[in-house]
């Protein structure tokens, strides 16, 4: 497996375990205020890291304030752009440094492969939130591991 494949394929992991996180707010009798907030920034986030990836300085709220169903459509955008800038990138372009400015205002130069390997890490992370927050406010979380949906097929 090339790595570009496996990128993809940790993407394809991605959309579903956000796609499991938001059917479980949504099932819940009141999705916890907390979770919704970490998926909202989550999404954010993939969003941010895309348009710096695609050299697109639109800003981008880090922790915008959104409705489970405005969480359910940034998904469904991520859902579709993840897959076309990842089908369109060469795998010699996984080195390829980006110059961005993060949110502090500070400027950074990333390489494409580590910016990728960020934004799927930093969602499980937030996703791991979700989970700890879910189960306090007496929700149940899904199960979003990544060798959970290999063994399930739900990962290619």
């Amino acid at each position: 497996m090339s790595l570009l494949d496996h990128h993809t394929r940790m993407f394809a992991y991605d959309r579903w375990a956000n796609a499991e996180v938001i059917a479980a707010l949504r099932n819940s009798d009141t999705p916890p205020p907390r979770s919704l907030r970490f998926m909202a920034h989550l999404l954010a986030a993939e969003r941010l890291w895309l348009g710096r990836l695609q050299r697109d300085p639109t800003p981008v709220a880090v922790w915008p304030d959104l409705t489970l169903a405005q969480c359910e459509a940034r998904q469904d955008e991520m859902a579709r752009l993840w897959p076309e800038y990842l089908g369109a990138l060469r795998e010699s372009s996984l080195g390829e440094r980006v110059e961005y400015v993060n949110s502090k205002g500070e400027p950074w130069r990333s390489a494409v492969g580590d910016i990728l390997t960020h934004v799927v890490t930093h969602s499980a992370y937030h996703r791991g939130q979700i989970a700890t927050d879910m189960r306090a406010a007496g929700a149940t979380p899904p199960y979003t591991d990544f060798i959970h949906a290999v063994r399930k097929g739900l990962v290619p």
